[in-house]
């Protein structure tokens, strides 16, 4: 088997790893960062992430927080080919000779814009639009009954979507066809690039540090996990802002949109609730990474070493 197949393997494994332990902590999170701004003297629909899982348990059940799931999970054979085979691609470019371990600065290349960044950006788009539109259905629900005469006036202006597939034949048909399917682009670029070059970089460092000179490939599986986890958590810190834009962007109206661009939405976003409005659903968020993020790495690189 050829090193891009092992990689595709290996990223796949580790891809789907990722999204069973981490998709409920990300519906929670975009529920979080969705929700509308409350009037004056109103609670908003959420008190913060445990009455957000409450309410979510309560009123659509265990399978309510893996909503929005079925897009990533069928793509993510294809996003992580992408993902982990360009990764792995760049790195054979940047070895100064076959085998020779990267340094911390050409993970950070090889994880970034010159690499992994850019290619799954254009993947990331349309699979995260889709998996917002449906992780936060109940919240933009729930506010155009608030904002109508009652639930009536809701059911006749909130759009409802019966799956994946309907979210996709919905924008392709009245969203500006594929072009809609990439709503929220730029904000996405903007967290992976510099989110998959501090992850990769952050993951090697700690590593190599971990492995004090010596080779990191004998390190357990334990220092593994750490070593992704903390990648991930320093990922997720560092873009943060970026995702609440693109996942705001993404489950705005087409017709009567409330922000008409990033910095738009940046804008409106500080105004109404100030720097912190930028960090909606952050503990969430954070608490998924730590798991997440070493339950992939840990997948990836078992299987990419079970691969030889």
């Amino acid at each position: 088997m050829g090193d891009v197949a092992k990689d595709l393997a290996a990223g796949t494994a580790g891809g789907a790893a990722q999204l069973v332990v981490g998709q409920p902590f990300d519906t929670i999170k975009v529920k979080l960062q969705c929700q509308p701004v409350s009037p004056p003297g109103h609670p908003p629909r959420y008190a913060g992430a445990v009455d957000a899982v409450r309410q979510t348990l309560a009123a659509e059940g265990a399978r309510g927080l893996f909503k929005g799931m079925g897009a990533p999970l069928a793509t993510v054979a294809a996003f992580n080919a992408v993902l982990f085979t360009v990764r792995g691609q760049m790195e054979a470019v940047l070895r100064s000779e076959p085998g020779a371990p990267l340094t911390v600065g050409q993970e950070v290349v090889a994880g970034a814009g010159a690499g992994a960044g850019v290619a799954v950006s254009f993947l990331a788009c349309p699979i995260g639009l889709i998996k917002c539109r449906l992780q936060a259905q109940s919240v933009l629900e729930a506010a155009e009954a608030h904002a109508g005469v009652g639930p009536a006036a809701a059911a006749t202006s909130a759009v409802k979507y019966d799956g994946p597939i309907d979210v996709a034949r919905h924008v392709l048909r009245w969203e500006g066809g594929a072009r809609g399917l990439f709503k929220g682009l730029v904000p996405t670029l903007a967290r992976e690039v510099p989110g998959n070059a501090v992850m990769f970089g952050v993951y090697e460092a700690t590593k190599q540090a971990m492995a004090a000179g010596g080779d990191t490939s004998e390190l357990g599986r334990g220092a593994l996990v750490v070593a992704a986890g903390l990648a991930g958590a320093c990922a997720c810190a560092c873009v943060y802002p970026t995702d609440v834009v693109k996942s705001v962007i993404q489950v705005d109206e087409y017709k009567n949109p409330r922000y008409s661009g990033s910095m738009d939405a940046v804008r409106k976003i500080v105004a109404a609730d100030g720097v912190r409005g930028l960090f909606k659903g952050f503990s969430p968020a954070m608490a998924r990474s730590v798991p997440a993020s070493g339950t992939c790495f840990l997948a990836y690189e078992v299987t990419r070493s079970a691969l030889g």
